[in-house]
C-alpha cells in the first residue's frame, strides 16, 4: 500500500513538474514579442496565400483589356495590371507562388545542407572538400549565382527552386557543421564510439537532433532570402515565367507603367515588405528563444 501510495505521489509530482514546465515554455513565448509579431504576420500571409480561391472574386489570368490600368475602386479593389486583370487576384495568387517557392528552398536547402554540414563533421577527409566547395559558392553574390543557374536551366518555377537551393545550401550546411561539430566532441558521443556505436546512428541519431534548432532558425533566414532573390529573378525575366504571377512578375510589369500605374508596384512591394518583415521577427524570435543567453547579451548592451 505504501508502495502504491508513492507512486501516486510521484506521479502527480511529474505532472506538476510537465504543468509548470508548460506554463513557463508559453510564457516565455508570450514575452517573445519579436516572435508573435512575426508569426502572427507570416501566418496571416500563409493563409492569405492558401485561401485564394474563398477571397479573390477574378481569374489572375482573365483578361478585360478595356479595363486597363484602372485604379484601386469598389469593383477592383486593387485596381487592374497592363492586360485588364484583376490586380488583388494577381498578388493573392502570387502569393502562393512566391511563398511556395520560398518554403521549397527553405525546405530543400535545409535537407541538403543538413546532409552535407554533418558528414563534412564528422569526416575530416569530407570536411576540407565540401566546405572549399561552400566557400566557393558563397564566394559569388546570391543573385549573381542565381541568374548564373537559371541561364543554364531555363525559366521554369521547378528550376527556380532547384537553383535557389544550390544557393543556399551552403549557408545551411556552414551552420549545421558548425553546430555538429561542438556536439561531436561531446563526451557521451565518444563514449558511444568506444562501445562501438556505428557511425550513422552516431550521426543520425546523436548529432543530428541536437543540431535542428540552429537548422530551423537559419531556414526561416532562408526562406525570407529566397523570398527576396525570387522575387528579382522574376522582375528580371529569369524567375516564374509569365503568365504565372509572382510578386516579382507583378513588379515587372508594373515599371513600365509605374508614373501611370503606381498600384501595380506598390502593393506587390508591400506584400514582399510585409513578408519579409514576418519571417526576419520570426526567426530572430525563435533565435532568442532557442538560446536565452543571446537575448542577455542584448539587454547588457
Amino acid at each position: 500500500m505504501r508502495s502504491n501510495g508513492s507512486n501516486v505521489e510521484l506521479s502527480n509530482i511529474k505532472h506538476s513538474l510537465k504543468k509548470q514546465q508548460r506554463q513557463l515554455f508559453v510564457r516565455r513565448l508570450l514575452a517573445n514579442k519579436m516572435m508573435v509579431t512575426g508569426g502572427a504576420i507570416t501566418i496571416f500571409l500563409i493563409l492569405f496565400a492558401l485561401l485564394v480561391p474563398l477571397l479573390v472574386p477574378f481569374d489572375p489570368y482573365e483578361m478585360e483589356v478595356t479595363d486597363r490600368l484602372q485604379g484601386p475602386g469598389s469593383e477592383y479593389i486593387l485596381g487592374t495590371d497592363n492586360f485588364g486583370r484583376d490586380l488583388l487576384s494577381r498578388v493573392a495568387y502570387g502569393a502562393r507562388a512566391t511563398m511556395g517557392v520560398g518554403f521549397a528552398v527553405a525546405a530543400l536547402s535545409s535537407i541538403i545542407g543538413m546532409i552535407i554540414g554533418l558528414f563534412a563533421s564528422y569526416y575530416r577527409a569530407l570536411d576540407h572538400l565540401l566546405m572549399r566547395i561552400c566557400d566557393g559558392l558563397m564566394s559569388v553574390p546570391a543573385i549573381l549565382l542565381a541568374i548564373a543557374l537559371m541561364a543554364a536551366l531555363g525559366p521554369k518555377t521547378e528550376n527556380v527552386i532547384i537553383a535557389l537551393s544550390i544557393v543556399f545550401s551552403p549557408y545551411i550546411a556552414r551552420v549545421i557543421r558548425s553546430a555538429a561539430l561542438v556536439v561531436r566532441e561531446e563526451t557521451y558521443i565518444e563514449a558511444m564510439r568506444s562501445q562501438g556505436a556505428s557511425t550513422a546512428r552516431i550521426i543520425w541519431l546523436h548529432i543530428l537532433p541536437n543540431t535542428i534548432s540552429p537548422l530551423v532558425v537559419q531556414a526561416t533566414f532562408v526562406f525570407a532570402e529566397a523570398i527576396i532573390v525570387e522575387a528579382a529573378l522574376s522582375f528580371l525575366g529569369a524567375g516564374v515565367p509569365a503568365p504565372d504571377p509572382s510578386w516579382g512578375n507583378i513588379l515587372y510589369d508594373g515599371k513600365i507603367v509605374i508614373f501611370e500605374a503606381w498600384w501595380m508596384t506598390v502593393f506587390p512591394g508591400i506584400m514582399i515588405i510585409l513578408c519579409i518583415l514576418g519571417l526576419n521577427l520570426l526567426g530572430d524570435g525563435l533565435r532568442d528563444l532557442i538560446d536565452p543567453r543571446i537575448n542577455n547579451v542584448k539587454k547588457r548592451s
